[in-house]
């Protein structure tokens, strides 16, 4: 099972934020939306419940009644929306949640034969809004109780749960983490800063900024960049790397081989532009055809009385 639509929880009163729009709060430069709208971007149709805002990609818009009217209320009103057979259901408050997570969600839901795949927490809690469900008996489900209790809205999340077949899927370390405080912000704004993760949160970022979905071989482009940087000037490493990014578009389609086909030359260059310095290869042939320089020892353009000896 692959195709899949998306509903994405983004209402709530954030009273631990003091009523911010905690959507809309950024961390590393993107809306916590947009940063989960971005892990689910193969869905089919992504819903979004709650206020209409500006978003990084297209979605649908929906909304719980009554406003505000909890998880379950917001859920009924997303999954009205939903056309494929299964639905992932997220919140919108997820920082680290990755692709990864998704996509073993869906696989899972898939191959188990059961009616929901939910995440599981470091310390074995069940994540219901971090989640695969099986459309129909979600729809069942979200029936069934409205006619027992004569309104969703206000219900806790685990009179679903407890109605339906559970696959568990253990949580990678920090997927599950949500924001409700304002120290889980500040902790997810200095957790994306560290060493090991800034470089990967900044390319996404970046990516999502322009409107990129190429996923490129970022060593690649480091290691010209160091080149460039070493062998010609520093300043050079940023502007080869825009160039490399120019031609791979002028090339065609653009796609990552036309990137690491620039980049090998760029990075060719860069070497021999280095050896030129270092004194490795002859001081008087800038870029000349093989067998056009002169014999070992043959005087270069310093000298001009023997620049045309041959």
């Amino acid at each position: 099972m692959t195709a899949y639509d998306a509903i994405v929880l983004a209402g709530g009163a954030a009273k631990r934020l003091g009523g911010a729009d905690k959507p809309a709060v950024s961390v590393g430069g993107r809306a916590l939306l947009d940063r989960v709208l971005g892990v689910c971007r193969d869905a089919g149709r992504t819903v979004v419940v709650g206020g209409r805002r500006a978003t990084a990609r297209p979605v649908v818009w929906a909304r719980e009644e009554p406003p505000g009217g909890g998880p379950l209320a917001a859920l009924d009103a997303g999954v009205r929306q939903v056309e494929a057979r299964a639905v992932l259901v997220l919140s919108a408050d997820l920082p680290f949640l990755g692709e990864r997570t998704v996509q073993r969600l869906i696989g899972v839901l898939g191959t188990s034969g059961q009616e929901a795949a939910l995440l599981t927490d470091p310390d074995g809690r069940d994540q219901p809004l971090v989640a695969a469900y099986r459309t129909e008996p979600l729809r069942r489900e979200l029936a069934l109780l409205a006619t027992e209790y004569g309104s969703l809205s206000g219900l806790p999340l685990r009179l679903l749960t407890q109605e339906l077949d559970l696959a568990r899927v253990a949580a990678e370390p920090l997927a599950s983490f949500d924001c409700d405080t304002w120290e889980d912000i500040s902790a997810a704004r200095a957790r994306i800063r560290e060493h090991g993760n800034v470089l990967d949160e900044w390319i996404t970022a970046v990516k999502d900024e322009l409107g990129i979905e190429l996923d490129v071989d970022t060593g690649v482009l480091l290691d010209l960049a160091r080149d460039a940087a070493h062998g010609v000037a520093r300043p050079a490493a940023p502007l080869t790397t825009f160039l490399v990014g120019y031609a791979a578009a002028q090339a065609g389609n653009g796609g990552p081989a036309a990137v690491a086909e620039a980049a090998g030359k760029a990075a060719a260059l860069a070497r021999r532009w280095a050896a030129e310095a270092e004194g490795a290869a002859p001081e008087s042939g800038p870029a000349e055809a093989p067998g056009s320089a002169g014999p070992a020892g043959t005087a270069g353009p310093a000298d001009p009385g023997q620049a045309d000896a041959g």
